[in-house]
């Protein structure tokens, strides 16, 4: 298994959580890092990316300026800290990696997904 999402939970809306992404020594040093979601009936969602180098991240207008994505060299863990959690920030979450310095925004390209890890924001 490459990579491995964990840390989801229920939270109330206001709260935060922090996902983490185990990654295998394999592929760490070589591969950029995303997190998707994906809500029950919708498609999969962008959510934010880290580049490769670790300089460097971006997100989607749902989760800017709340969430913050980062990497943990010696841990060899990606990150998704979210905070001031809404209702509609309810979905399965999904860590994936690319081998692209600079992952895109959509699904193409990510080789490897985590298996994905439940969050359930209650109003």
């Amino acid at each position: 298994v490459q990579l491995q999402a964990f840390g989801g939970g229920v939270v109330q809306a206001g709260g935060s959580l922090r996902l983490s992404c185990a990654v295998s020594a394999s592929i760490y040093s070589y591969y950029a890092f995303g997190w998707f979601r994906q809500a029950q009936g919708k498609e999969r969602e962008f959510v934010a990316a880290i580049r490769r180098s670790g300089r460097g991240a971006y997100y989607g207008d749902a989760v800017k300026n709340r969430y913050t994505i980062s990497r943990d060299n010696a841990g060899r863990t990606a990150y998704l800290q979210m905070s001031n959690l809404k209702p509609e920030d309810t979905a399965v979450y999904y860590c994936a990696a690319d081998e692209r310095e600079m992952p895109g925004r959509s699904t193409q390209g990510f080789t490897f997904w985590g298996q994905g890890t439940q969050v359930t924001v209650s109003s």
